[in-house]
């Protein structure tokens, strides 16, 4: 039984903290990949060359790491979690030493989108697993662990990248995967045990394909549009239009196919289809205050790197703060009041740092990015929890993985958005004036983001009290039959039991 007053475990030191810190460490290695990059590119364009390249090193990681999730999130609830995890951890590593060794920086590029493909396992195997081994009140906890290591990353990563790039090589900020990769696999392989009835399935090549090449090609296209080619180009609208005209064959395909990779019912259930455009929203708005505030700091107000990542780092500390509290909330008011508290502010946030000018101070910028990140985390956290409890273990896998790819179409578009208004602004040149009125349209159009996705969560259903507090005894142990475990003749999965058996999410009323 679940109550609000039920102590959650969900220590280092709990029969599951094991597991807990082998997902940690998997959702690490994406993590410090997406930050140590960034301060290492000078030493890796003086020893590659390719400086008009570069971008690409980030681009083909976020697409193929976005396009990749779908596909993963369904494969899970086939042949279960820890195989995919596995997966995705062993091609991140192959896809890291590929790195460490490139010999040019198209080489490089190819091999940052083996790892992209790598991260599109790891990152929400790590969420799906937390989801299906903790209740739905210790849930909350367990992904403010997890959103911790970005936070962490956030702070290390500049710096560790720094380290290596002026005193070892820009390699070693790849290399240094390796045993971290080595390490989270072990650790996962020894402590995660699950009982998979596998039942023959229908593997939907057609819809992978088209859900694959048709993503690819519309976040490339919103990913490079008005960059590498110009929005009206034929390039460019070539790119949109067939990548539009695919995902339009994938929905028909979806239709007749017994075993869909990516259900049409997620678009149907209004809960998900809400919690979906929130995290789209989440997206765009995390997006572009990770792109432009390090720039306004140093461009504007004149300071170094470090401080620049110092002042957006205090986003990513207030989103596991208020992640791991969200669930006191959520289990007293629901879903969508605890969201709504979230976006409110967010809301404030953002409406603080569009005030931002070049007389504010560095530790006003910081104050505001740290307000954001509380918000962010009462948005993020609860509705995926949302989103990922009102499905059975056969589900969440899919559901956890939408929720994902939304986010990600959601910073691409933001990429899109805020570098049009970016470009408007600087025409006359990339002087800090111009750079300051350009930001400041960015952090206005955030804000307005923000406010958008408040409204978007008004939308959750209202009967989002979790049913672990208005009807008790639906939580059950790992392997009986519970709301959270997968129907008859699906694949079943979870902690094996042992000296007290860990208990599975429960699944709240919130269908619309």
């Amino acid at each position: 039984m679940t109550s609000t007053t039920e102590k959650v475990d969900v220590g280092f030191r709990s029969e599951r903290g094991p597991i807990l810190v082998s997902l940690m460490l998997c959702t690490g290695l994406v993590a410090l990949d997406s930050t140590i990059i960034a301060t290492a590119v000078p030493s890796i364009v003086d020893d590659l060359g390719g400086f008009s390249s570069f971008p690409w090193l980030f681009s083909t990681y976020l697409l193929a790491q976005a396009v990749s999730v779908p596909l993963y999130g369904k494969l899970a609830d086939v042949v279960g979690r820890k195989p995919v995890m596995l997966f995705g951890i062993g091609l991140f590593l192959l896809g890291s030493v590929l790195c460490g060794l490139a010999w040019s920086m198209p080489a490089l590029i190819v091999f940052r989108a083996v790892q992209g493909l790598g991260a599109g396992a790891v990152q929400p195997m790590s969420i799906t697993i937390a989801g299906d081994i903790y209740t739905l009140a210790e849930r909350a906890k367990a992904q403010g662990y997890l959103a911790s290591v970005w936070g962490i990353s956030a702070v290390v990563g500049p710096t560790l990248g720094g380290v290596f790039s002026e005193y070892v090589s820009w390699r070693w900020i790849f290399f240094v995967n390796i045993p971290l990769c080595l390490v989270a696999a072990w650790a996962l392989q020894r402590r995660f045990h699950e009982t998979v009835h596998c039942t023959r399935h229908r593997i939907d090549a057609t819809g992978a394909a088209l859900l694959t090449v048709g993503s690819t090609m519309l976040v490339l296209g919103l990913l490079e549009g008005g960059q590498a080619w110009a929005w009206a180009s034929v390039l460019s609208v070539g790119v949109l239009g067939g990548g539009v005209l695919l995902l339009v064959g994938f929905v028909l395909v979806e239709q007749r196919v017994p075993e869909p990779v990516l259900p049409l019912w997620v678009f149907r259930r209004r809960l998900l289809v809400v919690t979906s455009l929130v995290a789209a929203a989440v997206g765009a708005v995390v997006l572009g205050l990770t792109s432009y505030v390090p720039t306004f700091v140093q461009t504007v107000l004149g300071h170094g790197p470090l401080v620049a990542g110092f002042a957006l780092a205090t986003l990513t500390i207030g989103w596991p703060l208020a992640a791991s509290q969200a669930g006191r909330l959520y289990l007293r008011f629901g879903f969508r009041a605890t969201a709504l508290l979230g976006g409110s502010v967010a809301v404030v946030g953002t409406g603080l740092v569009a005030t931002l000018t070049a007389s504010t101070s560095v530790w006003s910028v910081a104050g505001y990015c740290f307000v954001v990140g509380l918000g962010m985390g009462l948005v993020a956290s609860p509705t995926l929890i949302a989103a990922q409890s009102s499905v059975d273990w056969a589900e969440r896998g899919v559901v956890t993985g939408n929720n994902l790819f939304s986010r990600s179409i959601g910073s691409a578009l933001g990429i899109a958005l805020f570098g049009a208004i970016v470009n408007l602004a600087v025409r006359s040149g990339e002087t800090p004036a111009a750079v300051e009125t350009g930001s400041q349209h960015v952090f206005l159009a955030v804000a307005v983001l923000a406010a958008v996705m408040t409204v978007a969560v008004l939308a959750l259903p209202g009967r989002d009290t979790p049913p672990a507090v208005a009807a008790p005894g639906l939580a059950a142990p790992v392997g009986a039959p519970s709301a959270g475990a997968p129907p008859a003749g699906a694949p079943s999965v979870g902690v094996r039991p042992s000296a007290g058996a860990q208990p599975v999410g429960v699944r709240p009323s919130t269908s619309g």
